[in-house]
């Protein structure tokens, strides 16, 4: 008896879990449908949301898994004050750790506001799935 309640006590948590995962970082699935739909459009928002070249772009492109990673990374990079390639490489060390590890990593706090506006929503598509509700995934 005692079993049965510990192991139905113990599926309840994990979908509880699961369901507020599942709400960070929701606006991701919409983000990444939109960004490769439009490619170059995608590349030329980055350009200008964040004020960089082309091969920065492509150099953090090709070294993430989505669009909304790279938009993250940017993020990251802009909200920890530091160069991108240090967010990549903590990107790449904490590779299915969660963007509340890495970030903490980058000295921000993963309960400060800040952290907690770029889960809810991005920037790069004013009006159009800011606040995205798909099921994205904290982790990258």
């Amino acid at each position: 008896m005692k079993r049965t309640i510990f192991f139905a006590l113990s599926i309840v948590l994990l979908f509880a879990a699961s369901a507020q995962a599942a709400q960070d970082f929701a606006w991701v699935n919409d983000f990444n449908i939109q960004a490769q739909a439009d490619p170059s459009g995608f590349r030329a928002r980055l350009a200008t949301r964040f004020r960089i070249g082309d091969a920065q772009i492509s150099a953090v492109i090709g070294n993430v898994s989505s669009p909304a990673d790279a938009y993250i990374v940017f993020r990251l990079g802009e909200m920890s004050h530091r160069p991108t390639d240090q967010v990549l490489r903590e990107y790449k060390s904490s590779k299915g750790k969660g963007w509340g590890v890495i970030a903490k990593s980058l000295g921000i706090k993963p309960g400060s506001k800040e952290f907690h506006e770029l889960k809810r929503s991005q920037d790069l598509y004013n009006g159009q799935g800011s606040k995205g509700k798909g099921k994205g995934k904290g982790k990258h």
